[in-house]
């Protein structure tokens, strides 16, 4: 890729397992899910958005549902650890292997 092209990055996302502490339920159609997994994008303004994903309570698959991640400090700071954590792991890629 030449300097003279413009690189578009479109999308930039984690997945983060929410540790046990900090996991909630929640419900959706009736039916009951335990949340265990943050996904975080970073927008194009740079600011952080975040839903979170889990398991019916119940067993079984369940459908691929997002949740509104509740507005808890400790949910908050997270976030923003992992966001960290991943652009210094992104920072110091070693290209494809």
């Amino acid at each position: 890729m030449s300097e003279d092209e413009d690189l578009v990055v479109s999308a930039m996302a984690i997945n983060v397992t929410i540790p046990e502490a900090l996991r909630w339920n929640d419900s959706r159609r009736g039916q009951e899910f335990r949340l265990d997994t943050l996904n975080v994008r970073m927008l194009p303004d740079g600011h952080l958005a975040a839903k979170a994903y889990g398991r019916p309570v119940q067993g079984g698959r369940g459908a691929y549902v997002s949740f509104t991640v509740p507005d808890r400090a400790e949910l908050a700071a997270l976030i923003a650890a992992a966001a960290d954590r991943a652009a210094d792991r992104w920072g110091a890629h070693q290209g494809l292997q």
